[in-house]
């Protein structure tokens, strides 16, 4: 690991399209999550309240490092208070809403606003080996861990057009607004 990335841990991370919610799966937990991505940075600013619980804050730098298998890149995390994400919050940023459905091993997250409809899967894993023993269930309908489009940080600049294009690749109709 690079000395300027010391505290940074490796993300492996695979990401699936789905084509709706699955029916019969148990959310374990329910977030509500607000991203702003920090323009001209690799900065996310995170908001998010779990199961109507207390917000809580975290700003994450995310350093794409593409490996082989579910490696995403080096990750590091820090909590903010409410007064120091008011400080952050100021800078310039693009914004993406969804709510995380915690199914595990997967997050299910269901977008809102543009990209209404878009449907993405993510499971993480401490090993590679664990990453590759996964075994996609049934209401998966692509996996596009490789498709960079398909990262938060490509998703929040893209258009609702640019989002129908790149599903309709992947044979996925987006619902109408």
């Amino acid at each position: 690991m690079l000395p300027e990335h010391k505290y940074a841990r490796v993300e492996r991370e695979r990401r699936f399209l789905l084509d709706q919610f699955p029916n019969n799966v148990n959310a374990v937990r329910v977030r509500r999550i607000t991203d702003r991505y920090i323009d001209g940075t690799n900065l996310r600013l995170r908001e998010h309240s779990e199961d109507g619980g207390p917000l809580m804050f975290k700003l994450t730098q995310k350093v794409p490092a593409q490996e082989s298998g579910a490696q995403q890149g080096l990750i590091t995390t820090i909590y903010l208070t409410g007064d120091e994400f008011c400080v952050f919050a100021q800078l310039s940023a693009k914004r993406l809403s969804k709510t995380r459905y915690s199914v595990p091993p997967f997050g299910i997250d269901v977008f809102e606003g543009e990209l209404e409809g878009l449907l993405l899967a993510e499971a993480e894993f401490d090993s590679a080996a664990q990453a590759d023993a996964l075994t996609p269930p049934s209401f998966i309908l692509q996996e596009v861990s490789a498709d960079t489009r398909f990262t938060g940080g490509q998703l929040v600049r893209a258009s609702r057009q640019d989002i129908q294009t790149w599903l309709l690749e992947y044979g996925i109709r987006l619902r109408s607004l």
